[in-house]
């Protein structure tokens, strides 16, 4: 965040979101993954939705917090009931966090009370939802509005994108979502965040968090040979 010393690479862990998002996850890369989270002092681990109850196990007592994400990685194809009962079953499994993708094609369409409907379906399941809003997908405008709807729905951090495909985080998105936030709404940084000075810049632009699957090579800056798994 801004203002704070990151001169030491490690200092960064607290900061990071460890990613592993993988349709071919098992249970030992599961483990392994959490272990890792422990092992560096990452924020929290997180994992698919499928894994949250054995995350919880391995984490419980360790501080570092689970985390999953729903209506991802493909976003906006899940109902909105659907997102609200899969919120439920997340929470209730272990997970201490949501990030979840929007229909960025509703506030696009003008469908602003199903937009923030869709949010607040999510946040009722009572753990911190982090919102994923596409921001090169909108227009200025569309921007601003999808900041307030979700900050309404009650979001409790927002992201510039759910992955780096959409667009690789980067300041100035950062620092656009930072001076937007109402008090004790936070900003998450996701997409292709791969190196220390990328990690640096987006704290210092504003960043609460960084969700990366690269948070070993960032934090041993290299000397551990850690490689970004996904593009997370």
């Amino acid at each position: 965040m801004a203002g704070t010393d990151h001169s030491d690479p490690a200092s960064l862990a607290p900061y990071i979101q460890h990613t592993a998002i993988s349709a071919g996850m098992t249970r030992d890369d599961l483990v392994a993954h959490c272990e890792e989270a422990v092992r560096y002092g990452f924020n929290a681990a997180m994992i698919p939705a499928s894994w949250a109850g054995l995350a919880a196990d391995v984490l419980r007592g360790t501080g570092v917090t689970v985390a999953s994400a729903l209506d991802f990685p493909t976003v906006g194809v899940m109902t909105s009931r659907g997102k609200a009962a899969e919120a439920r079953a997340i929470a209730e499994a272990g997970a201490e966090q949501i990030d979840m993708g929007v229909q960025v094609g509703w506030l696009r369409s003008g469908m602003e009370k199903e937009f923030r409907e869709d949010i607040a379906g999510v946040v009722a399941a009572g753990v911190p939802v982090k919102v994923m809003l596409e921001l090169p997908l909108l227009t200025e405008d569309e921007r601003e509005r999808a900041v307030e709807l979700a900050m309404d729905a009650g979001a409790a951090y927002l992201k510039n994108a759910s992955s780096g495909s959409v667009e690789v985080a980067n300041p100035e998105s950062i620092a656009y979502l930072a001076a937007r936030v109402r008090d004790g709404v936070r900003v998450k940084a996701s997409g292709g965040i791969k190196t220390l000075e990328q990690a640096r810049a987006l704290l210092d632009a504003g960043a609460s968090l960084l969700g990366t699957s690269s948070g070993v090579a960032i934090v041993t800056s290299g000397r551990d040979g850690g490689q970004a798994r996904t593009d997370y």
